[in-house]
């Protein structure tokens, strides 16, 4: 009995030494690394549909500018990954940062961007754009992107808010709605937002107004629209109509 129980006993010791071993070396690596210079400053940004509203060269004088060790080749305790991350995840256009060191000494950083999917068109102010999460934007002096255009006096107050997907979900989804399928995204050109909250579709192809309605039942007045280019189009031709209503339920009303 008396040897089981010295057994339990040093069984827990042990444990707590291995732990203190491995706490001291990891302690002793990391104090090792930080005092390692800087050895370089590395960004990758990653493009998507070869969108890029940040660009490398501008991500890594934001760093510089803002940390001056990492041009004076400081020892990498000196800088902080944390709060370069937050420097960059500041950039309106960047969605996440990751931050890092190599094992050279390296300061690695990468960069996903948000990615527009419409544009806010304002006569007498700037415009501004929608990510594909519902973000609202603002342009970019170094790109722009060839997306779906909102105009209306509905669409200047959107830029008033940070993110649709809470006061303005219906209308998000509308907008994803379009933008993902094919094609609706290369028929669809415009959406009129009017002041009482129905919306206009304008098209690529054909003068006809869609009247739409409000943003809802999204894919059943969509198939609507479908029906109309198959079955109406072909007999009365594209400019027989100036405007199509597939605001009402099992109707689509051509005037």
């Amino acid at each position: 009995m008396t040897k089981l129980r010295d057994r339990k006993i040093k069984k827990p010791i042990l444990l707590i030494l291995v732990g203190l071993v491995l706490s001291g070396f990891i302690a002793f690596i990391e104090h090792k690394a930080g005092s390692h210079t800087i050895a370089g400053l590395e960004v990758y940004v990653e493009g998507v549909s070869d969108v890029y509203f940040v660009d490398e060269k501008e991500v890594a004088s934001l760093l510089t500018n803002a940390f001056p060790g990492l041009e004076k080749k400081a020892a990498l305790s000196e800088v902080s990954i944390n709060e370069m991350e937050k420097k960059v995840e500041a950039h309106p256009f960047v969605r996440e940062a990751e931050v890092f060191r190599d094992l050279k000494g390296k300061i690695m950083v990468k960069v996903s961007q948000h990615v527009p999917m419409a544009r806010i068109v304002r006569p007498k102010a700037a415009d501004g754009y929608i990510s594909t999460k519902g973000k609202i934007l603002p342009t970019s002096a170094n790109y722009t992107s060839r997306v779906l255009i909102l105009t209306g006096p509905r669409a200047e107050r959107l830029l008033k808010l940070d993110d649709l997907s809470e006061q303005e979900s219906s209308l998000l989804a509308l907008i994803q709605f379009i933008s993902q399928d094919p094609f609706w995204a290369a028929q669809i050109s415009s959406l009129e937002l009017l002041g009482n909250g129905d919306i206009n579709l304008h098209q690529q192809v054909g003068k006809q107004v869609i009247e739409f309605g409000k943003p809802e039942d999204i894919e059943l007045k969509f198939r609507k629209i479908k029906t109309y280019y198959k079955r109406i189009l072909p007999e009365k031709g594209w400019n027989t109509y100036d405007r199509v209503n597939v605001k009402y339920k099992d109707q689509i009303i051509c005037e």
